[in-house]
């Protein structure tokens, strides 16, 4: 074997995989009406807000039952939105080494059960609070829908947004190079 001739097989020598050049940007197709996990994200932002605001104003307000509702709905609807401006402005695709479909598959999962306890405890004290309990129904039916894509999407191997970076298989020398 010659000296100057490096085997191409050996690992420290193969060519690093193409770097991943994508920028943070504001994206507005993201948010268009087909593209379902945006509108589960807006929709579930929605129904937060009109749940939390109907716990806030019943005449329980100041009850542990209703603190629960408030603070349920309001940390769904933080984030929830920073989720929303993350896939906006495509932060999720330049961080692919988290695993967010994992991520959002616990926090939906996590947030339909929070949503379950919260608005049974709501639904039958009457008057606000039960349209709060309500409206906790359809966000727990939500984010527990959101659930259901998110572990699709991961158990079939897709990324949260973005492209699969593709590595390029390294090249073997010819016979007679040795």
């Amino acid at each position: 074997m010659e000296s100057g001739v490096v085997d191409p097989g050996f690992p420290d020598q193969q060519q690093p995989p193409p770097a991943i050049t994508t920028t943070i940007y504001f994206d507005k197709s993201y948010l268009n009406i087909r593209n379902i996990p945006a509108v589960l994200k807006a929709a579930v932002m929605v129904v937060n807000l009109i749940g939390y605001l109907c716990s806030a104003f019943s005449q329980y307000n100041n009850k542990a039952h209703s603190e629960w509702f408030c603070f349920v709905s309001m940390s769904g609807f933080w984030f929830s939105g920073i989720l929303l401006l993350l896939y906006v402005l495509h932060v999720i695709e330049k961080f692919q080494k988290v695993p967010w479909l994992k991520v959002e598959l616990g926090y939906c999962a996590l947030w339909a059960l929070l949503y379950l306890i919260a608005a049974s405890v709501n639904i039958y004290r009457g008057g606000a609070d039960s349209a709060a309990g309500f409206f906790g129904y359809v966000a727990m039916c939500i984010y527990a829908a959101d659930a259901f894509l998110k572990f699709k999407a991961w158990r079939s191997g897709e990324l949260a947004q973005g492209q699969r970076q593709m590595q390029q298989a390294p090249e073997l020398a010819s016979p007679g190079a040795y």
